[in-house]
């Protein structure tokens, strides 16, 4: 029988032993690392549009049920009064200890019939709470790629950018319809009839075309070739995976399962091999509890998304934290001068090389925390770093103690682990402070 992450947990010792030394690299996307070059694809998506292909790396699930409502009610801290079919929200799902599991974007497709989309956090868990409770719910995995052999149901695919519209009705064949934020439109693109969600991944207008897999290439072919006048790129993996840092989106918190007996079925339920179970810690953050990796939903920037209107797992602990202070995301525009140091010294420094700035994006874990001070002082911690022409430099997402938090204000961020671990994608090699600009907005403009 496998084995099950509670009880991989109980082999190695601990939880945050078990992350730090976890060979996982950072989160893999199965498409080509470049269609042209990563920094024009980065640019596209501010200046022309750019199409992502988002059919492989994200795990999708569906329910079907009459008390979905009440279902997705009862494990999220959103509000479900205005939901229904042909809308979006991004869901939210805490710990009993009011901490984030994951997040997700759930698409009303029916009455009777919702998706869970993202990375395997949120829909892992949800599918988890509807076949272990009362509500009736049939569930069905399409996984990602990396998970599974064939095909996907569906493809997806994102455009963005400020021509990104002009290039859906050039491919559509005549003025689209509208489509409010976060709300699910349908319209035929070759012939074929897709849902379009109006959201943003990269501050830009844009939308995300779904449809069945088995038409993926001739849709594509239709949005490529009606986006050449338009300066449409398609975009690779290494332009894809910066889109966070620039829209202001923590992709993976530390799932806060690994603790707690109001976690411990999950943990059972979850083979030791699952992507929870293989996630990796990294950066010069180290804590002795996995409960210093966990994060609030004000950490993310979520805060807005918790309504009381309702009971969901984690409800009493959330009101208990909402009045206390919390840590606020930020922007971190780093120093050129201390980077182009720390590159010089990754190549060049011997024995006192410093930890490689992969490029574009410097993510190496799945889930990394820099250290962020003010004079030796801890105020925050820095994640998901890397570089894109939008922002001519070097930046981050950060989660910065909120009494600390002031536009302009230089902190350091410590770059590169303390010690060696078991994890591959970590040369040896020495930390280095980095100076970095505060923003409360993003830097991409």
């Amino acid at each position: 029988m496998a084995e099950s992450l509670e009880q991989k947990i109980q082999r190695i010792g601990d939880p945050v032993t078990m992350m730090r030394n976890s060979p996982a690299g950072h989160y893999e996307f199965p498409i080509p690392d470049e269609f042209s070059n990563w920094g024009d694809e980065q640019t596209a998506w501010k200046e022309t549009a750019v199409l992502f292909d988002q059919s492989f790396h994200m795990t999708d699930v569906y329910f079907r049920g009459s008390r979905l409502m009440e279902f997705f009610a009862s494990i999220a801290v959103n509000s479900f009064a205005t939901f229904g079919p042909d809308k979006a929200k991004q869901l939210v799902t805490v710990s009993p200890d009011g901490y984030v599991i994951g997040d997700g974007i759930l698409f009303g497709l029916g009455e009777e019939e919702f998706s869970l989309v993202g990375r395997p956090t949120a829909p892992n868990y949800a599918a988890f709470r509807a076949e272990t409770g009362d509500f009736d719910i049939e569930v069905t995995r399409d996984v990602r790629s990396l998970e599974r052999n064939g095909r996907r149901l569906i493809f997806r695919y994102q455009l963005q950018g400020p021509n990104a519209l002009e290039v859906l009705a050039a491919a559509y064949g005549k003025e689209l319809p509208q489509v409010k934020f976060f709300n699910i439109g349908h319209f035929e693109i070759a012939g074929v009839q897709v849902r379009a969600l109006n959201h943003t991944m990269s501050r830009h207008t844009g939308l995300e075309i779904t449809g069945p897999s088995e038409f993926s290439a001739q849709v594509k072919e239709a949005l490529l070739t009606a986006g050449q006048e338009f300066g449409l790129r398609e975009g690779g993996a290494l332009s894809y995976a910066t889109t966070p840092t620039e829209s202001g989106w923590i992709p993976s918190p530390t799932p806060a399962i690994y603790s707690g007996d109001g976690m411990r079925a999950y943990r059972e339920y979850l083979p030791g091999a699952s992507w929870e179970g293989m996630a990796s810690l990294g950066g010069s953050y180290v804590a002795d509890s996995i409960e210093s990796y966990y994060q609030t939903p004000w950490d993310l920037g979520y805060g807005r998304h918790v309504k009381f209107d309702h009971d969901f797992i984690g409800r009493a602990a959330l009101e208990e934290l909402a009045d206390q202070p919390h840590r606020q995301k930020v922007w971190l525009r780093w120093n050129d001068d201390d980077v182009t140091t720390a590159i010089a010294r990754s190549y060049f420094g011997g024995a006192d090389r410093t930890k490689r700035l992969g490029v574009p994006s410097s993510v190496y874990s799945t889930c990394p925390f820099d250290v962020v001070h003010v004079g030796g002082r801890q105020v925050g911690l820095s994640t998901y770093s890397g570089y894109t022409t939008n922002v001519g430099g070097w930046s981050s997402l950060a989660m910065i103690d909120e009494a600390e938090v002031r536009d302009g204000r230089e902190v350091t961020v410590v770059w590169g682990e303390p010690e060696a671990t078991g994890k591959p994608i970590a040369e040896a090699h020495q930390q280095i402070e980095i100076r970095a600009t505060l923003s409360t907005t993003s830097l991409a403009g």
